[in-house]
């Protein structure tokens, strides 16, 4: 699970802060819920568990960028509803277009506030995250590369910036990078049939299926995502 992280000071740089550990949870989870994961951006799972960490960290709250971060975080757990849905503890908004616009308009006063912080970074992966539901896919490669190129290369989270990113890229029409964007994803050994997968079907997809076949070879049998890679070799095999 991930976090309701608040700007951060020295001292608690120096170690594993509450979002670190929470954001851990959440990419244990990813790991064991592979299957299920199949086709849904992960960035965006990831950040809707993290929202309901935020309930154990409203002390963030304190500071003005903890408040706004907060939001970013909550709204992004929210629920869409045509109707108020009662003991709901979390936002709830009429329409998906509202719901990603709270998040952004939260997210971005964070990154104006307080650039360079571990919080700027966190809220520029919420906000990436929104406009990819969005389908502003510009947008969303601007605020992923941006959180890539302000988090630690050890983040919880980065994975999930780097499948936004490829999935805001495919969203473009760009599979090209798509694909070597989730080559790079695929360097983390956590996440990398996941990645590998997702490059063979973008590989797949922009018409170069012996690339994607070699790739999907590659996963090993024993990876949950096995059955799932033999399906995809299938249809390879059968549009040929």
């Amino acid at each position: 699970m991930s976090k309701s992280a608040h700007e951060l000071t020295r001292k608690e740089m120096k170690g594993p802060d509450r979002f670190q550990v929470a954001a851990a949870d959440a990419a244990s989870w990813m790991a064991k819920h592979q299957k299920q994961l199949a086709g849904a951006a992960i960035a965006v799972v990831v950040l809707a568990i993290g929202a309901a960490a935020a309930s154990y960290m409203l002390d963030a709250r304190r500071t003005s960028t903890g408040a706004l971060l907060s939001r970013a975080i909550a709204a992004a757990g929210g629920e869409v509803a045509s109707i108020p849905l009662p003991n709901l503890e979390q936002p709830t908004y009429k329409t998906v277009e509202e719901k990603e616009r709270a998040v952004i308009d939260a997210a971005s006063k964070v990154r104006e506030r307080a650039g360079g912080t571990r919080a700027a970074a966190t809220a520029a992966l919420l906000e990436a995250d929104a406009h990819l539901a969005l389908a502003e896919w510009d947008k969303a490669i601007a605020s992923y590369q941006s959180y890539l190129g302000s988090a630690p290369a050890d983040d919880s989270l980065r994975f999930g910036g780097l499948d936004g990113l490829a999935r805001a890229q495919e969203g473009k029409g760009d599979l090209d990078a798509a694909a070597k964007t989730y080559e790079k994803a695929a360097e983390s050994a956590f996440f990398k049939d996941r990645a590998t997968l997702e490059r063979a079907r973008v590989l797949a997809k922009a018409g170069k299926r012996d690339e994607a076949k070699k790739a999907l070879e590659a996963v090993p049998k024993e990876s949950p995502l096995h059955a799932e890679t033999q399906e995809l070799l299938a249809r390879l095999a059968a549009n040929r």
